[in-house]
């Protein structure tokens, strides 16, 4: 044991007694899984870093990492390990963070995971990549784990958000410190200062003799107790009896045929449009302006006609899963229509007489459309943050020509010079409501190619946008 690195060392618990699982390769991630095929909650493994320059082994190879993943799956829990950029250097962090992102959305997506149910466990160096997901708090996030961790930025790299300046937050986010006795003086005092932040919100399991990396290092009773209190609080946050079957039914990746089914988008209006990209191929992302569509598209689109993307003219308004024609608004430089801030859509058609025209119902709002017309509010005013803060962590953003922009740092990077540039013109026609999603024509000024028709989709799950196509 003592010739092996410090990272090879063995986990503290013997797990190779416990119940069977079994082990999937899905793209970067590995999936451990419990026997059975019930669906359950899940827990992403946050490896540290930086690692040593002699690093024989990745991160998701060592015996630590296996050995909680496996606990986990032996107590009826996915458990999820995966190597980031971070164990390169801390000049990887914000990759790391985009490292992070992806691989939440590729867990969501697995057939075996409750969505609703995760939990995000960050190790050592980890802890730096933890303070954006404490500010965010996604709906889906039942608790975060931060065992003996990294929590200030040192001199020279750039630091995200801090975890110890949004502790607490949200109240309803249970947090869970394991922090060790003999910590190394660096780590020791950021860690104090987290704590006096904390207060209340936080749950601590203390390790008085342990050193950094006890779980690994050392082996003893203590050691033992620590670790099993820290995997307990972990499968009891996520919200469900392991002993019990999962009733939740597997979800479809498939687009359906008709638009009855509220959470999904309608094939109709995905016409013409890849499948979205997976994190590292698959999960989350970011945008740009909207793109030039299509002469067909465009032109479909611009006269309101029944055109292959199932655009309805506006005689339809009203109708579930049908567009509204708006009487058009031209929103810029910091202007919301204030209508399109409140996600609403006034509808407007011709009466056949010269001058004369009659206002038809407009759709019903829904949650989602409050959502993206916040986001829409934020946009037309060049408000970044409160832009980005209507997007999830993990949001995709899909171009129309096929490019894929992912998580909320791509879209802080696209949208930053936009907005500052005073850029963003653009004019609503349409607006469909269907579910969690909300379809939309728009009139894109100030482009090089002049007026520019764009159809835009957004979903939103728990209140925040989580995927946008640009139709082109």
């Amino acid at each position: 044991m003592t010739d092996l690195p410090p990272y090879l060392q063995p986990f503290v618990l013997d797990v190779a007694q416990g119940a069977e699982h079994r082990v999937d390769r899905v793209g970067e991630l590995d999936f451990h899984r419990p026997a059975g095929t019930a669906r359950t909650g899940a827990i992403l493994l946050i490896h540290g870093g930086p690692g040593p320059a002699d690093l024989e082994v990745r991160p998701r190879g060592w015996p630590v990492y296996q050995g909680y993943a496996a606990a986990i799956a032996q107590r009826g829990q996915v458990a999820v390990t995966f190597d980031h950029s971070l164990i390169r250097g801390l000049d990887q962090l914000t990759t790391a963070a985009d490292d992070v992102e992806a691989a939440v959305g590729l867990l969501r997506a697995d057939p075996q995971v409750d969505p609703e149910q995760v939990v995000l466990w960050f190790f050592s160096g980890a802890g730096l990549l933890a303070g954006e997901w404490l500010d965010s708090r996604p709906d889906w996030l039942r608790a975060i784990a931060l065992s003996y961790p990294l929590l200030a930025t040192p001199p020279g790299v750039d630091e995200l958000v801090s975890a110890a300046e949004v502790i607490g937050k949200h109240k309803d986010l249970p947090v869970l410190l394991t922090r060790v006795g003999r910590e190394r003086e660096e780590l020791a005092g950021p860690v104090a200062e987290f704590v006096s932040a904390g207060g209340a919100a936080l749950d601590i399991i203390d390790v008085p003799k342990g050193q950094h990396g006890f779980d690994m290092l050392d082996h003893s009773e203590e050691s033992r107790a620590a670790v099993t209190k820290a995997l307990d609080w972990a499968i009891a946050h996520l919200g469900e009896d392991p002993s019990t079957p999962s009733q939740l039914p597997i979800p479809t990746t498939t687009i359906p045929a008709t638009t009855t089914q509220p959470s999904k988008i309608p094939a109709s209006a995905a016409a013409g449009t890849a499948a979205p990209a997976s994190a590292r191929g698959a999960a989350a992302t970011t945008g740009t302006a909207a793109p030039r569509a299509t002469a067909a598209v465009a032109g479909e689109a611009a006269r309101g006609a029944a055109a292959p993307g199932g655009i309805a003219s506006p005689s339809t308004a009203g109708e579930p899963g049908r567009f509204a024609a708006p009487a058009r608004q031209t929103t810029s430089n910091g202007a919301a229509a204030a209508s399109s801030a409140r996600g609403e859509a006034a509808t407007e058609t011709s009466s056949g007489e010269a001058g004369q025209s009659t206002s038809a119902a407009a759709p019903a709002e829904t949650a989602a459309s409050r959502v993206v017309g916040r986001e829409h509010a934020a946009y037309e005013a060049h408000d970044l943050e409160a832009f980005l803060a209507m997007y999830s962590p993990t949001a995709q953003l899909q171009l129309g020509d096929g490019a894929v922009m992912r998580g909320r740092r791509s879209l802080r990077e696209h949208y930053r010079p936009l907005f500052e540039a005073g850029q963003g013109k653009r004019e609503l026609v349409q607006r469909m409501l269907v579910g969690d999603w909300v379809v939309e024509q728009w009139i894109t000024h100030g482009t090089d190619h002049g007026p520019t028709p764009t159809i835009s989709l957004y979903q939103v799950q728990e209140g925040l946008i989580t995927e946008v196509r640009f139709l082109a």
